[in-house]
């Protein structure tokens, strides 16, 4: 053999086994974990960290200032992840909570290790204040189930629990000067349901503990039933009423400092009878009683006026309710998780901008996402499973840390941005780290979200059922390119997408269809790898968790809904659910729900085929009903887990 070829021989096995030696010695790529809320500056540096036990290569330090940080440096931090070494800097305590929290985001489990994913980040909240509040007046939770929202909230850097406690069904804080606002007997719901003293005291702690504020709001003068009944007052104008509540301060105040708890909110909102108009001088004097107690006096706007009011900060509530000039204030007013559907409700929550900014300022303190479930529930979770509770907190998490640099008004509080958008990349984005979360945090708690960026529809219509909900049209027989019907010329609009398709959005946000009746047809193919009987999401209407059973009564038996839609797969009808209450005529408070909402019921069956099958649906509409929509999603649904069908896509149309 030539002396220079078997040279070059053995320098290639050479080059092979030390190559392979190399790709033996390196260790697997962590891959980038799904941040929520996204930071405002970071660098995937490609690096990864080890964790050992005991690992002295991670330090948390405190310093003076920061560097890159653009605003509220008090809760900012900065954090350096390479292979050697872990340091978290921030300002303040707060602010390495903050960071440990992002930390604990980074790290995964790979080959039996931890692993941190490498980067270098440098990150503060686009609002000094994110908060969430709970309706506890009308329904009662226990410190249990609180205390396991604060630990979501705190995950995702939220930082004041609006703890709504007192309302018409029951004042549900106790007093020790007032001892007959926890009698049973002033209570219309939950009757001797309340939170002792210390149970308040420990719930203040908990929170801070995790760096998130509690602020109590006894909601006067209106939603004051129970607080009347209870005293044996008649009327809210009362000279006695002012004696009361300024005791009732006092005695709050003394449950934690204000270092701890620098709020108090009053209400003020919702006064519709005479019995609780207040008298002039209770609401000033209120407010003199909470400055004495060295607290800040938060109000609802709108809400009654408090003459020579200077201080005080307005919560907006209403859609229609502007800023308070001068007064710095908290936006509440496109985020009521109780009216919201999982699937537009999260678009709602992504891009809505809060105060109307990408940014606080010195007015602009942030906002507090409400969860307001007026109506009664039959156990005290079903208002975490009823409302969208923890898919709400992750995606206003996103929104009110990172905030919404889109100024898109009204346009996508209702729908999606279409494929090719900038906005429809950004959002898909959010979406798949939105679906990881929910597989990596939240395998033990419900979270009613998947995918639905990819379902793509076309409609057709708005059809003249002249009344009729029943009648049927051609789309029905045949599905084709266009229809003629009553002389009118139809053809179909799209694609369309997302989950949950409002046609006409109840609150007036921009939809598809300006018309305000008539029957809608939606289409969309679903390609199935195999055939497979899967679960699917059905529903026609989102019935509100408050105001009673918004649009007109419940169902009977064998209906979607009083509107009378109807859905096809493959052209066999899908029946709808078996319904605990149907046909309710009462649009009472009073009447817990229990499967009316698709996501809190069993989901439907279907069969598809292998290859494409055809989904075509009826959305009739018109008086009494409230909402014009529809949902159709294909889910897995394993014991009240939810997860995408895999192998499945959609094609909009037929």
């Amino acid at each position: 053999m030539d002396k220079r070829h078997s040279v070059r021989i053995v320098f290639g096995i050479f080059l092979v086994l030390t190559v392979m030696a190399l790709v033996a010695c390196r260790p697997t790529s962590v891959p980038q974990p799904a941040l929520i809320p996204m930071s405002q500056k970071m660098n995937w540096t490609g690096e990864e960290f080890r964790v050992k036990d005991n690992d002295t290569r991670i330090a948390k330090r405190l310093v003076w200032q920061l560097s890159g940080v653009e605003a509220y440096p008090e809760e900012a931090y900065s954090l350096s992840v390479t292979a050697d070494s872990i340091v978290l800097m921030a300002t303040t305590p707060t602010g390495l909570f903050r960071g440990e929290q992002t930390l604990r985001q980074l790290t995964t489990g790979l080959e039996g290790k931890e692993v941190v994913a490498g980067c270098e980040i440098t990150d503060w909240p686009a609002f000094t204040m994110r908060g969430f509040m709970l309706d506890l007046g009308r329904n009662y939770m226990s410190v249990d189930i609180l205390k396991e929202v604060i630990d979501v909230m705190a995950a995702y850097k939220l930082n004041a629990f609006h703890f709504h406690v007192t309302d018409n069904p029951g004042w549900r804080l106790e007093s020790k000067l007032y001892p007959g606002l926890s009698d049973p007997a002033s209570m219309s719901r939950w009757p001797g349901k309340f939170y002792t003293q210390e149970e308040f005291k420990d719930l203040v702690q908990y929170c801070h503990e995790r760096h998130i504020t509690l602020i109590p709001e006894f909601d006067i003068p209106g939603h004051s039933d129970a607080f009347r009944k209870a005293l044996g007052l008649e009327e809210m104008s009362d000279p006695r009423v002012l004696d009361i509540m300024t005791d009732l301060i006092n005695e709050l105040c003394t449950l934690a400092p204000p270092e701890v708890m620098p709020y108090i909110h009053l209400g003020t909102d919702e006064v519709w009878h005479a019995h609780e108009r207040p008298a002039p001088d209770l609401l000033p004097s209120l407010a003199d009683v909470v400055r004495a107690n060295q607290r800040e006096m938060i109000v609802w706007r709108p809400g009654q006026p408090i003459e020579n009011d200077s201080t005080s900060i307005t919560q907006l509530w209403s859609s229609n309710s502007h800023p308070k000039p001068g007064h710095r204030y908290l936006d509440s007013r496109l985020n009521y998780l109780n009216h919201l559907d999982p699937f537009a409700g999260i678009g709602q929550l992504y891009f809505d901008r809060i105060n109307g900014a990408a940014n606080g300022d010195s007015l602009r303190m942030g906002g507090i996402l409400c969860c307001w479930n007026d109506n009664l529930v039959a156990n005290e979770r079903d208002v975490i499973t009823h409302n969208m509770v923890y898919p709400g907190i992750v995606t206003y998490s996103e929104t009110s840390w990172k905030g919404q640099h889109a100024d898109v008004g009204e346009n996508y509080l209702a729908r999606l941005p279409l494929p090719g958008d900038l906005l429809y990349e950004e959002f898909t984005d959010f979406e798949d780290r939105l679906i990881n979360h929910r597989d990596r945090w939240f395998a033990d708690k419900p979270f009613p979200y998947v995918k639905q960026t990819d379902i793509a529809w076309k409609l057709i219509g708005p059809f003249n059922h002249q009344g009729d909900f029943s009648r049927s049209f051609p789309v029905e027989d045949m599905l084709a390119d266009s229809y003629t019907v009553d002389g009118k010329d139809y053809h179909w609009t799209g694609p369309y997408h997302g989950g949950t398709i409002h046609v006409r959005h109840f609150f007036g946000y921009p939809s598809w269809f300006e018309e305000t009746e008539g029957t809608i047809y939606a289409a969309t193919r679903i390609w199935s790898p195999k055939a497979q009987d899967v679960d699917a999401w059905i529903g026609f209407h989102d019935w509100s968790r408050s105001g009673g059973r918004r649009g007109g009564p419940f169902p009977q038996q064998g209906e979607w809904h009083i509107t009378q839609p109807k859905a096809w797969l493959n052209g066999e009808e899908i029946m709808p659910a078996v319904w605990e209450n149907p046909g309710t005529l009462v649009a009472s408070d009073e009447i817990p729900f229990s499967d009316e909402n698709y996501f809190f019921r069993e989901p439907a069956k279907i069969s598809l085929r292998k290859g494409w099958n055809q989904v075509l649906l009826k959305v009739p509409f018109g008086n009494p009903a409230w909402k014009w929509m529809f949902t159709f999603v294909p889910v897995k649904w394993e014991n009240g887990r939810v997860g995408e069908v895999e192998g499945i896509r959609f094609e909009a149309g037929f």
